[in-house]
């Protein structure tokens, strides 16, 4: 009986198990997910290679081992032309039957295809006794380069080192692209982690070389291996400098050259001529530097583009607005014009005691109708460090990271900024605001899900404004990621892991030949990069001098102030509160008036409403 009773449980675990199963691999993982229908297809006669582990979402060890194998698939996801990551589920009834025809008994079981495989093969089976990502990565090298000429994976270059016969003649020529050489020591696989590291970016081809090529050394003059040489494609060639002689930093270095481009999934070619592709005139930049005009510009277009197609605010729309308003009024760096525009739409929002207002009102007050001193945001688009290579790439949704990443950087600095918003109630108030506007008014539907997706399950691990700051961070190279070599990339601005090595060296590490971040490099950078000394004035918006007052006995002025307010071309420069138009009085004023105004119409109600008592009474004594 109690050997039942044990078989029953096991049985109940084992079915709770393989319900779960889903949840071991998602779609959102850098890796191929297959089934007995897509196994045969995807591995035969591939023009890639391919490495498959056969699991079953019971085993205990497969469930511990899946975290690695995620990295693995993360590690080499740029390689995907030669070869491919995937796993195969045998505990999915589905699958009884391929499990056992690719004789799978035991789990997790590593299976390498080569390319080009007939129906036949059943694959190779890897019995390494280490299964870190280093080593399974440094298996796929090997196999890469044992493939024949015949078999090799379509678009997987020689790994085979070149001889100093081969390279030298190169100095001095002209090419279209860049060269790079890795020189290294035989045993070292940082070369030819590097040429698949580069297998999807144009404008670069990677060669190595190993250490035996003396006359190679000499002409180079080469004294520490591993190192990057680079010949340009003028016929120039020099020693490219690394801060580290690393995987991770050559392969940055290299996709950083100027025409290095991931690309792109379209079978149209994207060219990057900036003059030619963008409308808008080029402004240089500098790329350590965050913009106030990409600010601004962000905030002019959420205010009044974003924002206008909801004719009304009310409810939790216009309390996620009113916090949206209060959190950049009160974190927004450096004061001006903007923070006194910001300051006068928050006091107007929660000194107004409605339910619902008119975004024509929101828009007024935007546009300074009342013309109130100091108070200013430029009506145009001037993208600087978030501009793009042509129409319709970066722009909004790069200057709405950057001001969340400003945001959060100003609330680790000043922590009490918030008191007594409501809003400090909260462990992480930028991001949760940053939540609620993105779900309630962002216009990209499948963006704000995504991002409601990562805020729900990470956003209750944060407790602190550094750990606020290090989240959003997190979660914006995960969308860089999954965004990569997609076709709303950039080719000027390719989405890679950030800070590049060139950028924040001490960002970066390498532990058993896999990077890693260091958390407190990563830290010192943002707070750095995102903080108020480090942004730039350059392009902002310049506010419009104040009016020279008038002089005594002067008739009022009627024109337009200048400037892109948005004025409604008619003179009048006035606010709209509940469809009366103020012109060019205080905030104080409006809100006096209004308020005297709900109190005279009270005290009206209720004269009336006794006067009419009386005359009732009056009446009935009347006809007694």
């Amino acid at each position: 009986m109690l050997r039942f009773w044990l078989w029953l449980a096991a049985l109940w675990l084992g079915a709770g198990s393989v319900a779960a199963a889903g949840r071991l691999y998602t779609e959102e993982d850098p890796l191929v997910i297959l089934s007995s229908s897509s196994l045969k297809p995807a591995v035969t006669n591939s023009s890639s290679a391919w490495i498959v582990q056969f699991y079953s979402s019971w085993c205990g060890h497969c469930i511990q081992y899946s975290g690695t194998w995620k990295s693995l698939a993360q590690d080499v996801r740029d390689w995907r032309p030669a070869v491919g990551v995937a796993v195969l589920d045998c505990a999915q009834e589905e699958n009884y039957d391929v499990c056992k025809e690719f004789n799978i008994k035991f789990y997790p079981t590593f299976k390498y295809f080569r390319a080009h495989s007939s129906k036949s093969e059943k694959g190779t089976i890897y019995r390494g006794p280490d299964r870190g990502v280093q080593s399974v990565r440094q298996l796929l090298i090997d196999v890469l380069q044992n493939h024949t000429e015949l078999d090799r994976p379509e678009r997987c270059p020689p790994l085979r080192p070149h001889r100093s016969a081969e390279l030298l003649p190169l100095l001095g020529q002209r090419s279209d692209h860049f060269t790079a050489v890795i020189v290294e020591e035989p045993e070292s696989y940082v070369g030819r982690e590097v040429i698949l590291d580069l297998l999807q970016f144009s404008g670069v081809e990677v060669k190595r070389a190993v250490s035996s090529e003396l006359p190679l050394l000499d002409a180079l003059n080469i004294t520490v291996l591993p190192s990057i040489y680079l010949l340009q494609p003028n016929g120039t060639h020099t020693h490219l400098h690394s801060e580290k002689p690393q995987r991770f930093f050559f392969s940055s270095l290299l996709r950083s050259l100027p025409g290095v481009a991931r690309q792109s999934s379209s079978s149209v070619p994207v060219p990057v001529d900036v003059q030619q592709q963008s409308s808008e005139p080029w402004r240089e930049f500098d790329r350590s530097l965050v913009y106030l005009a990409d600010l601004e510009s962000g905030l002019h277009y959420l205010l009044r583009v974003e924002l206008a197609s909801h004719s009304t605010l009310e409810g939790a729309e216009l309390q996620v607005f009113k916090d949206f308003v209060t959190l950049v009024a009160k974190l927004y760096p450096g004061g001006g014009s903007v923070v006194k525009l910001m300051e006068t739409l928050s006091d107007w929002l929660l000194t107004l005691p409605l339910p619902k207002i008119p975004y024509q009102a929101v828009l007024d007050l935007v546009d300074n109708k009342m013309r109130i001193s100091g108070a200013y945001l430029g009506a145009e688009l001037r993208w600087v460090g978030c501009q793009s290579s042509r129409a319709g790439l970066r722009g909004y949704p790069c200057s709405l990271w950057t001001l969340f990443h400003v945001l959060t950087v100003q609330h680790d600095a000043r922590p009490d900024a918030l008191d007594n918003t409501g809003l400090e109630a909260d462990s992480a108030p930028v991001l949760q605001v940053m939540r609620r506007y993105i779900r309630t008014f962002f216009g990209c539907q499948e963006c704000g899900r995504h991002f409601e997706a990562a805020a729900a399950s990470g956003l209750k691990s944060v407790h602190n404004p550094e750990e606020q700051l290090l989240w959003l961070w997190q979660q914006h190279n995960a969308v860089n990621t999954r965004l990569a070599g997609s076709l709303s990339e950039d080719p000027l601005f390719p989405k890679a892991p950030w800070p590049s090595a060139s950028v924040c060296p001490s960002c970066h590490e390498e532990r058993n030949g896999v990077h890693v971040w260091n958390r407190d490099g990563v830290l010192l950078f943002l707070r750095r990069h995102y903080g108020a000394a480090n942004l730039s004035p350059r392009y902002a918006a310049t506010p419009p001098p104040a009016p020279r007052p008038a002089p005594p006995g002067a008739p009022p002025r009627s024109d337009r102030r200048d400037g892109g307010d948005g004025g409604d071309g008619g003179g009048r420069a006035g606010l709209w509160i509940l469809g009366v138009g103020f012109n060019s009085v205080d905030m104080s004023l409006c809100v006096l008036l209004y308020v005297s105004s709900c109190l005279f119409l009270m005290l009206l109600f209720f004269f009336f409403r006794v006067r009419s008592r009386r005359w009732r009474l009056t009446r009935s004594r009347l006809l007694v």
